[in-house]
């Protein structure tokens, strides 16, 4: 069910199920809802279940389940066991939630507005992606298509997507006007600005490095006043290529302006830079904070990396 054979404990099992359950709801959500009503071309098996009930009239959710079914067969002969394992979940969810959410009355008439169903069903099928692969799982379908051909020809799986996106959305020009065309274009932006964003969803923090001859104070009231984990770095001045030590911490954004008021408080002159990161794992993040005696500071946090 995951990219990797690492024991989970119950907690990341439950949150791995669910995750895939929900993306793959999701997924079906935004293609019952949306995508197929208002006739908008996509790529992935969905985009080939679209062709195909175009010309011949059967219900698309089995249509979608028969190609995975197809696809997950051709990577356990290809890519292994170990493979198909961890797609089957969604090869199987997937079309089975959209039978469902096919059958609620009135789901393909939410909107009329072609730009509110392009543009809900983009963010939808970026979350729904982000959710499965964040767990290390994948959605099936031309997924496995991808990694098959990438071993067959040794071509980047960057690159055997672009070409079977390429052939799936040509196939619906066929049978779509322009506007179609020109919004399924703009779903796939959508899309992938969705996925990214979940990607690397997760606690938002700032990081600060300082670079001041008084990086000791520096550090110790850090520790104290901001209760922020330490990271010291050994560093050269770049002009007289003296030694010294930069501190490094990383802080919530509302405690930005403390900090930076600390830093000059003690160093007019100090050189810091201030980043954003994305996500932060850890202790004092993801995990509980400890408190233990540091160097010169009593009952400071724990550093982080200290060095």
């Amino acid at each position: 069910m995951t990219e990797n054979n690492v024991k989970q404990t119950p907690k990341q099992l439950l949150w791995t199920c669910a995750a895939i359950v929900l993306g793959n709801f999701l997924l079906a959500f935004a293609v019952a809802a949306f995508i197929i009503p208002s006739g908008v071309i996509m790529g992935g098996a969905t985009g080939v279940g679209i062709i195909i009930t175009h010309f011949i009239p059967l219900d698309t959710a089995a249509v979608i389940f028969v190609l995975n079914m197809l696809a997950l067969a051709m990577g356990y002969i290809v890519l292994g066991k170990g493979f198909a394992v961890k797609t089957v979940a969604s090869s199987i969810f997937y079309p089975m939630f959209l039978k469902v959410v096919q059958s609620i009355p009135g789901i393909d008439s939410l909107t009329d507005d072609w730009l509110l169903s392009v543009l809900l069903s983009g963010a939808l099928v970026g979350v729904a992606l982000g959710l499965v692969m964040r767990v290390g799982s994948s959605t099936g379908g031309t997924d496995v298509v991808n990694l098959v051909l990438h071993k067959w020809t040794h071509l980047p799986v960057s690159v055997t997507v672009y070409l079977t996106d390429i052939v799936i959305l040509a196939g619906q020009v066929v049978f779509s006007n322009p506007e179609q065309i020109l919004y399924g274009i703009v779903l796939l932006v959508v899309e992938t600005i969705a996925l990214d964003r979940m990607m690397l969803l997760g606690q938002s923090q700032i990081q600060i490095f300082v670079i001041s001859s008084r990086y000791e104070e520096i550090r110790r009231r850090c520790l104290v006043e901001l209760e922020a984990g330490i990271t010291m770095v050994c560093i050269e001045t770049g002009m007289t290529g003296a030694s010294q030590r930069g501190v490094m911490c990383v802080i919530p954004p509302r405690k930005l302006f403390a900090a930076q008021t600390l830093i000059q408080s003690v160093d007019p002159n100090a050189f810091f830079t201030i980043t954003q990161i994305k996500e932060v794992k850890g202790q004092g993040f993801s995990k509980e904070r400890t408190f233990i005696k540091g160097p010169g500071v009593e009952g400071a946090p724990e550093e982080s990396g200290k060095k």
